[in-house]
């Protein structure tokens, strides 16, 4: 499936979630429908995940501030807080900043796709969710390897942010 979005010089993430999950799970796929990362979700109070790379070795923790006026999100690394993702006050298209590494992120008219830039202007990534499909599949293009775990990130705070909203 991830085949068609091959393109030179870009590390493509596929951000599919779990069909049967009680509490919100993701797989995470490069351009060989090989699980790069996966995304558990936990029991707690607000959205909180905890994600691993393919080896199964635990990599960061996201957890949702419950009190807060618009959504944010902290990242640890274990008991160590490493940044957060914070919803922006916006009136037609929604902005996101991450502190962890000054990056800034804006979604289109319809929430279906997302631009990540950095503090010069630079694309980090663009974010593209596929429609017609069971659970939530979101396309990843990523500029560097580097980047792809905080550009999954902030896949994964649009998605509870929007799962929030429905209910």
């Amino acid at each position: 499936m991830l085949n068609n979005y091959k393109k030179e010089g870009i590390m493509k993430l596929l951000f599919k979630q779990k069909l049967f999950s009680w509490f919100d799970s993701y797989d995470i796929y490069n351009e060989n429908n090989e699980i790069v990362f996966s995304v558990k979700g936990q029991l707690s109070w607000g959205h909180k995940f905890e994600i691993y790379d393919r080896d199964g070795n635990y990599l960061v923790t996201v957890k949702q501030v419950i009190f807060s006026w618009l959504p944010r999100y902290e990242i640890y690394e274990g008991e160590n807080f490493k940044g957060s993702i914070k919803k922006e006050f916006s009136w037609f298209k929604p902005k996101f900043t991450i502190d962890v590494n000054n990056w800034h992120v804006e979604g289109d008219f319809l929430q279906w796709d997302y631009t990540i830039v950095d503090g010069s202007n630079n694309i980090i990534a663009t974010i593209s969710k596929e429609l017609f499909n069971l659970t939530d599949t979101y396309v990843i293009d990523v500029n560097m390897d580097e980047n792809g775990l905080y550009a999954m990130i902030v896949v994964i705070v649009i998605d509870a942010i929007k799962c929030s909203q429905k209910n």
